[in-house]
């Protein structure tokens, strides 16, 4: 069975959606009841024994710098086209360790460790099943591969999440058609994403990690920053959101 040797979190993006508050602090190292949104997602890397873990950093980059500190194990990869450019930039960057590694967003909740555990049958995402309306990517499965994806959502179906796992061998495709998508083809405003489940699905099958909702907490915008802090202020009993 393949296993995680690595971690990947993307947090280069300019973090628009969340002004007033990212205009000083990348959106990654805002905090959450006193507690970085990155340090969530390490933190359940580390519970889960993944130690070698790189930081794809763009905007205000420089206040990642103490996390090489903090974290042995932790190396920072500079994307320098994160401001004009969709995030497969911040993938192309790391391309070369995305080898039975976990790829995962930095500015996101992990409230429950189990779901970055390294174990994986075949390479794909986190996923939740949604009976209801969703506007977020939703894959169709069948027999555990996934079939199809829509960009726009639907219902009755299993909502991606950003967090995935990539074998050895779709790790070095995915290299590959990172390469081919960014340098050649310079098609640089896509999410790196689409590469595998749009670009080039004929060459991969992926299947889906089942979660529960309430195991992570993805911040979008500055009303989901606020509503995120009020589940926490449930969750833990107290606590606010601030920078």
């Amino acid at each position: 069975m393949p296993k995680v040797e690595r971690a990947i979190i993307m947090a280069a993006g300019l973090g628009n959606r969340m002004h007033p508050v990212t205009l000083t602090t990348p959106k990654p190292l805002v905090k959450v009841n006193g507690m970085r949104m990155i340090d969530t997602v390490i933190d359940g890397l580390h519970k889960n024994g993944i130690n070698e873990i790189y930081v794809v950093v763009g905007y205000l980059k420089e206040q990642f710098v103490t996390l090489e500190e903090e974290y042995p194990g932790v190396k920072l990869i500079e994307n320098p086209y994160y401001d004009t450019c969709n995030n497969i930039a911040s993938l192309y960057v790391a391309r070369d360790y995305i080898e039975n590694a976990i790829i995962l967003d930095g500015d996101q909740i992990i409230y429950n460790p189990e779901i970055l555990a390294p174990e994986f049958e075949r390479s794909g995402y986190n996923s939740v099943w949604t009976d209801g309306e969703t506007d977020e990517w939703l894959q169709t499965v069948e027999n555990g591969i996934v079939t199809a994806c829509s960009r726009t959502g639907g219902k009755g179906g299993w909502q991606l999440y950003s967090i995935s796992r990539w074998t050895a061998e779709d790790g070095k495709k995915l290299k590959h058609h990172l390469e081919i998508e960014f340098e050649q083809k310079k098609n640089r405003q896509i999410y790196w994403d689409d590469v595998a489940m749009f670009c080039y699905p004929e060459e991969y099958q992926l299947g889906i990690r089942p979660m529960n909702k309430d195991d992570i907490i993805e911040v979008d915008n500055l009303s989901e920053l606020v509503a995120t802090g009020c589940h926490a202020y449930k969750k833990y009993g107290g606590g606010k959101v601030n920078e």
